[in-house]
């Protein structure tokens, strides 16, 4: 065990921890975060998706000894901001939620998208979502979601 000091979803914290074991089960098991899923443990489905240091990245791959003094953020920390509202309104009004499953790593992985790249266009949002399965095949309207969110937030992004 040793001590982690980072940062989550804006505030700062330090806790003992095995730097060995998984970002996504020290999110889930030791701060209780429930936004972040394991799906396939194998960094292939996106279901654990959160950003480092503002990069995307599959947290079922992160050893916490990694992110001493990174910035950590989880969708219960972005969907108190505008950026998190205007993506998950947009994902509600396109019908992108169905089971719910996916829906973390999808904004997750939108949210990164859209602070790169305000206007994307469809073949970059379809790279974006890539590494993102959908088991319930919403994937047009997850892209719809993504489109109608960088239509809305003009000078959010």
């Amino acid at each position: 065990m040793s001590t982690i000091t980072f940062r989550l979803n804006e505030k700062n914290i330090s806790l003992e921890a095995d730097p060995a074991s998984r970002l996504l089960d020290l999110l889930r098991e030791d701060l209780g975060l429930s936004a972040v899923k394991e799906g396939c443990g194998e960094g292939e489905c996106g279901a654990c998706s959160v950003l480092k240091d503002g990069v995307l990245v599959n947290s079922c791959m992160v050893p916490v000894g990694t992110i001493e003094h990174c910035s950590i953020e989880t969708l219960e920390g972005l969907r108190e901001t505008d950026e998190g509202r205007c993506i998950i309104e947009a994902f509600a009004d396109t019908g992108a939620v169905q089971c719910g499953f996916c829906t973390p790593g999808m904004v997750m992985a939108s949210i990164a998208l859209l602070r790169s790249n305000a206007r994307p266009t469809l073949e970059e949002i379809k790279v974006a979502l890539s590494g993102n399965l959908c088991r319930c095949t919403g994937y047009d309207m997850i892209i719809k979601g993504v489109q109608l969110a960088a239509e809305r937030g003009d000078g959010i992004w």
